[in-house]
């Protein structure tokens, strides 16, 4: 199979987040697209198959296979859009989590995704701790939203994640606050995934998004990611989707050959 490897929601390689995408002629088995997935060592890896419905999509983590992957599906979109079909302007995947549309504008493509609002939550005991930061509340769709004081924090956190773990389901933790230079910021952590920070999270921002929407009073807005790699992510609300919207770069095609 055609393997890419693309730097999603970045506008230069070697920042943003890694995805691979495996262009398939038919599904592999769930076994081998998992060790394909653990090979390749990125936080998401994307399979991508067309059948006369049209393009069909699923992602895997080097550990297992996820319901939603934002960034992974920009990759893919950007691959089909700039080599396989260039002269279309969007594409659309089915998926386990329905129709996913990814439209290309000028250099930027953008993601038509699910609205995902979260509910408040308690804050699960310990989790202060573990992140060496006060909470200002806990909200949960998916991924657990933790709400802290300032962009600051966020950006020099260093949590404790065996800590983590033993408190925190399978769920992805994120923390938020409002940014400096942007409307809101984050970062999220899986400590029970192999990869534990996710440079940059597309689909953490189908919850992201409504969230920071009704605290700002505001439709669209600037996100930024602050792992380490960093992203930048441009963004939307229009229930019951978000558009989600960034760039990407080529680095890498290479074969598969088992």
């Amino acid at each position: 199979m055609t393997y890419y490897v693309v730097d999603a929601f970045t506008d230069r390689p070697f920042a943003g987040n890694p995805a691979g995408v495996c262009l398939v002629d038919t599904w592999p088995s769930e076994e081998k697209m998992q060790q394909i997935a653990g090979e390749n060592n990125l936080p998401e890896t994307a399979f991508i198959c067309k059948t006369e419905a049209g393009w069909h999509i699923r992602w895997f983590t080097p550990a297992f296979e996820m319901d939603l992957c934002g960034h992974a599906t920009l990759a893919s979109g950007f691959v089909i859009l700039t080599q396989l079909e260039p002269d279309a302007d969007s594409v659309t995947f089915s998926s386990a989590s329905g129709p996913l549309r990814v439209v290309r504008q000028e250099e930027r493509f953008t993601l038509d995704f699910p609205s995902r609002p979260p509910l408040p939550v308690e804050t699960p005991a310990g989790l202060p701790e573990c992140l060496g930061v006060p909470v200002l509340g806990c909200f949960q769709s998916r991924d657990l939203i933790v709400l802290v004081e300032n962009a600051q924090q966020v950006a020099t956190l260093q949590p404790d994640f065996a800590a983590m773990a033993k408190i925190i389901p399978a769920e992805g933790v994120v923390p938020t606050a409002p940014g400096d230079d942007c409307d809101f910021v984050s970062r999220f952590f899986d400590p029970h995934d192999a990869i534990i920070e996710d440079p940059v999270t597309g689909s953490a921002h189908c919850t992201l998004i409504p969230f920071w929407s009704e605290r700002l009073g505001k439709q669209e807005l600037v996100a930024r990611q602050l792992s380490k790699r960093g992203g930048t992510l441009y963004c939307r609300l229009d229930e019951p989707r978000v558009f989600i919207s960034g760039a990407a770069v080529l680095y890498s095609i290479g074969e598969i050959k088992v």
